[in-house]
């Protein structure tokens, strides 16, 4: 067998494995995918009609939904992907790792069936995230069938990018409990976005760092998308920090990885 078939078979295995224990183990992703559910509901039906006026909408939340639901569905990547941290963790620390290092399976396999079966429950989710946006009166104004293919997509490479960071993490936490609090960051990174109000409502100070994060230029290319709105320069800024996070926790999921246990 050659050694990309080898690869091929044993990733496929190692994400049979991983998505059987998601699915035997539902809680921790039940209560990550809640989380954006949730803030959906809050913001929409308590300050929805406030928000939708500020944001230059009527005194109703329709305005409002369709600005809030691009910001919610990245920030459901953010919270799907700190499971991925904790599992990662879980098989560093309980000893199953040094059981797969003494078998003959390909050594990169258990890594990428974390990563896709962490995009695929990502992808899930944002799905799910988007059905109740959809429910409670989110609609897309004209976006041709290229435009949600391009979202779509977007959404899926930026699952990509952070489900690498939350392996890198995942792998240096001395236990799930340090791994979850280290991929905290994925959670608060799309509070301090343009996810609730838009970038220039914030003091002028915090623009910059709201405009230039990883999470603010995806939304507003989702946004942009679906909503016909204005994208500017966010759409290849998205796409950059998608491949530059993809590539940092790549390599350094990799070295973390093959560097021999102690």
């Amino acid at each position: 067998m050659s050694s990309l078939a080898l690869a091929v078979r044993d990733s496929s295995t190692m994400l049979r494995r991983n998505l059987l224990h998601a699915r035997r183990y539902p809680s921790l992703t039940l209560n990550l995918l809640l989380t954006p559910i949730m803030l959906l509901l809050l913001f929409v039906y308590i300050f929805g009609d406030t928000m939708s006026a500020g944001i230059g909408g009527g005194a109703d939340r329709s305005e409002y939904v369709a600005f809030l639901v691009p910001g919610l569905l990245l920030m459901t990547i953010g919270s799907t992907t700190i499971g991925t941290a904790v599992s990662v963790s879980n098989d560093m620390t309980e000893g199953i790792i040094a059981r797969f290092r003494t078998m003959a399976i390909h050594r990169g396999s258990v890594l990428i069936g974390h990563v896709v079966g962490s995009v695929l429950q990502a992808v899930i989710s944002v799905v799910l995230v988007g059905a109740v946006g959809v429910a409670i009166g989110f609609r897309s104004t004209g976006a041709t069938a290229l435009e949600w293919i391009a979202a779509f997509g977007l959404l899926v490479l930026f699952a990509l990018a952070l489900t690498w960071i939350a392996v890198g993490m995942g792998l240096v936490s001395p236990n799930a409990e340090a791994a979850s609090n280290n991929a905290m960051p994925l959670i608060f990174l799309p509070l301090i976005s343009s996810t609730f109000v838009p970038v220039d409502a914030m003091p002028g100070w915090f623009q910059p760092i709201a405009e230039y994060q990883p999470f603010t230029p995806a939304i507003e290319t989702v946004r942009g998308l679906l909503l016909g709105t204005e994208i500017g320069h966010n759409g290849w800024l998205a796409v950059a920090w998608c491949l530059a996070l993809t590539t940092l926790g790549y390599f350094w999921s990799k070295s973390v990885f093959n560097r021999d246990p102690k």
